[in-house]
C-alpha cells in the first residue's frame, strides 16, 4: 500500500552550542548547517526512507523549493501534491542544538504552510485513495487536519495523529483518529494527566480512549513508549543506543509506526518497528539526514529479535 503524509515542510537552521543561552544573552556557537525539515517533511522522507510509496500534500515558499523538492525525490517521496506558494516563504525552524546533551531548543515560522487548505487537500484525492495510512502532525492548520480527519476517516483509511507541537483539539476530532502518539507534554495537553510513570501514562491512555480514539501510543523519550487500546497497556521499552541528535526522533517514530501498518503488522509488531527507527534516528545528526534506511532497520532489528512488549 502507501502512505499520505499531510503536513509542514519547513528549512532548519541548526546551530551547535556549548550551553543554551539565558533570556537576553548572547553566546558563541558552531557548525551552523542548513537542512531540510518540517514535522510533515521528516515523517515523509522517514517513510520514503523506509521503502514505502509516500506521497506529501503541503506548502513551500519559493526560498529554498529546489533544494526541498530534490530532497523529497532523492528520498522516493512523490511531491505532485506539494504546493509552491508565491506569496508566502517557506517556513523555517531555528534548532539550539547543546553538544554535550544533545538537548535542543526550537523556534519555528511556518511560513506558507499557515495557507494549508481543504483545497489542497481536496486535490490530492487520489494520492490519498491509493494510501492505507494518513499520518498529521499539527505544524499547520488545525481546520485542515481535521477536514483531513473527516475525508480519510469517511474513504475508509488508518489515521495516525501525532499531535506535536502541543495543541488543544476539538472534542469531535478525537473520534475521526485511529492511533494518537503524544509525548508527555503533549498527553498533557490534551488529558490532564501528567505522565510521571507507567502507572499514570496508562491512566492518559484510557482518558484519550474515552475521548473516541482507538490506539493510543505515548513516547517517553529514553523510557521507551506505552501502548493503550481499550483491551490493556503494554510497556515498550527504548532501545540502547548512542546518542547524538534527539531532533526528529519523535517523527522517524511516527514513520516507522505508519510503513509498518501500511504493510499490514499489527500494533504490537509497529511499535517495534517505530522504536527501532526512532533509536537509529538518535545515532545520527539531522532531523531528516539522520533518519534511517530500511536495510539498517531490519539490521538492528535481527540484532534485537526478542525485544518485546510488556504488560502493564
Amino acid at each position: 500500500m502507501a502512505v499520505t503524509v499531510l503536513g509542514s515542510i519547513h528549512i532548519d537552521l541548526y546551530i551547535k552550542v556549548d550551553r543554551l543561552p539565558e533570556i537576553g544573552e548572547t553566546i558563541v556557537g558552531s557548525g551552523f548547517t542548513i537542512l531540510p525539515g518540517g514535522k510533515g517533511a521528516n515523517q515523509a522522507v522517514g517513510c520514503g526512507r523506509l521503502g514505502e510509496e509516500t506521497y506529501m500534500i503541503g506548502r513551500i515558499g519559493m526560498e529554498f523549493s529546489d533544494l526541498i523538492l530534490r530532497n523529497f525525490r532523492d528520498n522516493k517521496v512523490i511531491t505532485d501534491s506539494i504546493i509552491i506558494d508565491e506569496h508566502y516563504p517557506t517556513g523555517v525552524a531555528f534548532i539550539i542544538l547543546h553538544e554535550k546533551t544533545k538537548e535542543n531548543m526550537i523556534i519555528i515560522d511556518p511560513g506558507a504552510g499557515k495557507r494549508i487548505s481543504n483545497l489542497d487537500i481536496d486535490r490530492a484525492d487520489n494520492e490519498i485513495d491509493s494510501s492505507k495510512i494518513v499520518l498529521l502532525q499539527l505544524e499547520i492548520p488545525l481546520e485542515a487536519n481535521l477536514y483531513m480527519c473527516k475525508k480519510a476517516k469517511f474513504k475508509g483509511k488508518t489515521v495516525i495523529l501525532n499531535p506535536a507541537p502541543a495543541r488543544i483539539l476539538p472534542e469531535d476530532m478525537f473520534h475521526y483518529i485511529d492511533i494518537i502518539t503524544p509525548n508527555r507534554v503533549e498527553t498533557y495537553q490534551l488529558t490532564g494527566v501528567a505522565v510521571k510513570d507507567l502507572s499514570t501514562a496508562k491512566e492518559a491512555g484510557e482518558r484519550l480512549i474515552q475521548k473516541g480514539v482507538n490506539t493510543v501510543i505515548i513516547t517517553l523519550g529514553s523510557y521507551g513508549s506505552v501502548l493503550v487500546t481499550a483491551s490493556g497497556a503494554l510497556y515498550y521499552p527504548a532501545f540502547s543506543v548512542e546518542v547524538i541528535d534527539t531532533t526528529g526522533a519523535g517523527d522517524a517514530f511516527n514513520a516507522g509506526l505508519a510503513v509498518a501498518l501500511s504493510r499490514g503488522m499489527d500494533i504490537e509488531e509497529a511499535l517495534v518497528w517505530a522504536n527501532a527507527a526512532a533509536a537509529l534516528k538518535l545515532t545520527k545528526l539531522g532531523a531528516q539526514t539522520g533518519l534511517p534506511y530500511l536495510d539498517e532497520l531490519l539490521d538492528f532489528l535481527k540484532k534485537h529479535s526478542k525485544y518485546k512488549g510488556k504488560t502493564i
